[in-house]
């Protein structure tokens, strides 16, 4: 259904008007399943971001609302996620002291700005910029990013104190600390971890065993976390392990985030101006990925600009809420999914949900261990990491694996950003490396069809006289020259040559410097006796050619199709070739 008028740009306009009792309970029972599941992920999010566990509480009320009034996914879910909270604490931990009143206001900052340049981009119809992170690229970046979380981790699973922002230096750190651990935190951790990993593949086939049905089964493993989260806490107090060296998230505020506006310094805004354009690019990439995988499940569509201007409303919610940049995540997304969600209006019930944990729940997590909350994390973004998929890449394409690779050699040597800038960069240059090199096939008629094949490839028939030639890129200033000196070389090997085609099937654009180069080739042609034709030009090329002097100074003609060309320049072989008969040129 298409939206018209004001609901075009506030969707829940549009299907606020159809909601009904039954919709409301879907979405209530998915609610309730998600808050479960974002509680101790936003508490461990927060806690890898470098921020106070409650700030990820913060990021995970308002910006759910804000994104169900803005939005246009069905079941997406908003919140911290374990890639934003890396770039939040990359970029954060270079103007601030991580976890210091100064960082939580940069935080909230960075989402401030993050959310202004969502909306920008998408008032501005821009998203398309978001087309430069290609899939090889955001896949090794999601899965460099996966092992440097899970490392950075470790050291709360270890309790000792390790720092750094790439894996060589979390991981030299670690070493030289592991003398240090704390055999209780390592024993919470480890087992927390081990449970973790057990839940999600090994707790509902165990409870359907039980006779549990799926769907409770289902639930009740999604609630393993929660578990996880109860039993820690249990463990510390029964046995004062806060007082045997285990850190403790400690006391965490109670009640709904300060609503105000973060006032930082116009130096700090401008340093940040480059982290934040590159989380609302992750984020959103990230996030529009998972609203249309889920939409397309059920037959549904989202609108893409419109989703920037719904992330960029949430983000501009966290950060008026005390947050840290948030975005689509796909574990909860499609969590929500199953559990029934039809609209945005579920997100807005786990606000609430998280609302009430915040005001009631938090003296509750005095005790819970920092490990546990790693484990959480370690066991969440371990699951992200594919690296399978650079040799699906190698397999498939050396072009895609190239930037595959060095995204995750640069993100783990050299820290996210980098990763980021060098894929991108490396991708580009590959395409206008491919571009600058087009590819040109010479080809021949099938014998007993009217179609035009690579004489390379299949058995084909052709004439000395006519040189048919199939270009299958567009034409423009990075391959003008290479074709015309295709053109020119293969025409200097055929003495008897008379005429030759180029056959415009896959040419969709010919800019201002290809048409120099056909002009120039024309003429060169024209020089040796040799007339250039055209076959198959799309509508909107020959409009273009039409409106320059190139049509009319043709040598040749312009022939709808390749058969009709080769009918015109070389009838006999060509009757010859359509019956199957073998005729020599």
């Amino acid at each position: 259904m298409t939206r018209t008028g004001l609901s075009r740009y506030v969707p829940i306009l549009d299907w606020g008007r159809r909601y009904d009792t039954r919709t409301f309970t879907s979405d209530l029972v998915a609610a309730a399943i998600v808050t479960i599941m974002l509680i101790p992920q936003s508490l461990a999010y927060a806690l890898l971001a470098g921020l106070p566990p409650v700030v990820g509480l913060y990021a995970s009320i308002l910006p759910l609302v804000a994104y169900a009034v803005f939005g246009t996914s069905r079941a997406l879910a908003v919140g911290p996620v374990a890639v934003v909270s890396l770039l939040t604490a990359a970029a954060l931990s270079e103007v601030a002291t991580p976890g210091s009143a100064e960082y939580v206001v940069a935080a909230a900052a960075l989402a401030l700005m993050s959310g202004a340049m969502l909306i920008a981009l998408g008032i501005f119809r821009l998203g398309f910029i978001a087309n430069l992170l290609s899939h090889p690229v955001i896949s090794g970046f999601i899965t460099a990013s996966g092992l440097i979380i899970a490392a950075s981790q470790l050291k709360h699973l270890l309790g000792v104190s390790a720092g750094g922002h790439t894996l060589l230096e979390v991981g030299t750190a670690l070493v030289a600390a592991l003398p240090q651990t704390n055999p209780w935190t390592l024993a919470i951790g480890a087992s927390a971890t081990a449970f973790l990993f057990w839940v999600r593949s090994g707790l509902k086939p165990a409870l359907r065993r039980l006779g549990l049905s799926d769907y409770a089964a289902g639930l009740v493993a999604r609630a393993g976390p929660v578990i996880a989260v109860a039993a820690s806490i249990l463990s510390v107090v029964v046995l004062s392990l806060d007082e045997k060296g285990v850190a403790i998230v400690g006391d965490v505020p109670a009640g709904l985030p300060p609503l105000a506006l973060p006032v930082v310094e116009t130096s700090l805004l401008v340093s940040l101006i480059a982290p934040a354009l590159l989380i609302s690019v992750i984020g959103f990439v990230e996030s529009v990925s998972v609203a249309q995988t889920l939409a397309a499940k059920r037959r549904q569509s989202i609108v893409p600009n419109q989703e920037l201007i719904g992330l960029g409303a949430a983000n501009v919610a966290s950060a008026f809420s005390g947050g840290y940049p948030v975005t689509g995540g796909f574990a909860r997304s499609v969590v929500n999914f199953d559990a029934g969600a039809e609209t945005p209006a579920a997100g807005a019930f786990t606000a609430i949900g998280i609302a009430l944990a915040s005001l009631f729940l938090t003296p509750l997590l005095h005790y819970l261990p920092i490990a546990t909350l790693a484990a959480t994390i370690v066991v969440a973004v371990l699951s992200l990491v594919d690296l399978g998929a650079l040799k699906r890449a190698w397999t498939y394409s050396r072009h895609d694996f190239a930037p595959m690779l060095a995204t995750i050699l640069v993100t783990l040597g050299f820290g996210v950003e980098a990763g980021i800038l060098t894929g991108v960069a490396l991708s580009i240059a590959l395409l206008l490396w491919r571009t600058s090199r087009p590819h040109i096939a010479i080809v021949g008629q099938v014998p007993g069809t009217e179609h035009f094949r690579n004489v390379k490839r299949h058995r084909v028939v052709t004439d000395e006289r006519v040189l048919s030639l199939r270009i299958d890129e567009s034409l423009n200033f990075a391959n003008a020259r290479a074709t015309e000196e295709f053109v020119l070389e293969e025409v200097a090997g055929r003495p008897a040559l008379a005429h030759v085609v180029l056959q415009c099937t896959a040419i969709n654009e010919i800019d201002m410097s290809a048409l120099e180069s056909l002009e120039l080739i024309m003429h060169r042609l024209e020089a040796q006796g040799i007339a250039l034709h055209l076959s198959e030009v799309k509508g909107p090329v020959m409009d273009r050619l039409a409106r320059s002097h190139f049509v009319e100074h043709l040598t040749g003609a312009v022939y709808l199709t390749q058969h009709q060309a080769m009918s015109a320049l070389s009838p006999a072989l060509t009757r010859a070739a359509t019956r199957g008969e073998s005729v020599a040129a």
